[in-house]
Parts: structure tokens; C-alpha cells; sequence
């Protein structure tokens, strides 16, 4: 009798422990230790936001999302991660 070894995957997309602002632009830091950071212009909404608005982010869905609740924005983190950034 032989037997076969199945390796099943369970990554998991990282997810953010914190997001801040400085300037224009929006960091995030995920699970995974990495810090990421993204222009807010890259946003239509996060473009026409003021530097105080931008810093009034905060994290959702246990963070996979971003949100602004003045702006009425969110972005996912796995978006952002990917590299899928919304041309303004």
C-alpha cells in the first residue's frame, strides 16, 4: 500500500494592521509585515480630498478594507496589494 501527500494551500491575502496618511499619500502596514503606500490621486475621490480629510482613514472588514466615512470611500486592501489603483 502507498501512500500520496497532498500540500493544500492556505495562504491568505494579507490584510492591514493599520493605514495612515502623510501628505497625498496613504500607507498601509499588512500582516505580512510589508508597509505599502499609494498616491491618493490615483482615487477620484481621495484626489479631490483635503490632507485632513485623507487622515481620517480608518480600517473595515477586519482590515480588507479602507474607509473615509466624510468622503463616502473605500478601497480593499487586497486591491491596493494587487496593484489596482483606479485612474483619475
Amino acid at each position: 500500500m502507498s501512500s500520496i501527500a497532498v500540500k493544500q494551500s492556505t495562504e491568505v491575502e494579507p490584510a492591514a494592521l493599520r493605514a495612515w496618511a502623510e501628505g497625498r499619500t496613504v500607507f498601509v502596514e499588512l500582516t505580512d509585515g510589508r508597509i505599502i503606500g499609494f498616491p491618493a490621486d490615483r482615487f477620484a475621490i481621495l484626489k479631490a480630498a483635503s490632507e485632513d480629510q485623507l487622515k481620517e482613514v480608518t480600517l473595515r472588514l477586519n482590515g480588507y478594507a479602507l474607509r473615509w466615512e466624510l468622503l463616502d470611500e473605500d478601497i480593499t486592501v487586497p486591491g491596493i496589494v494587487a496593484g489596482h489603483f483606479e485612474l483619475s
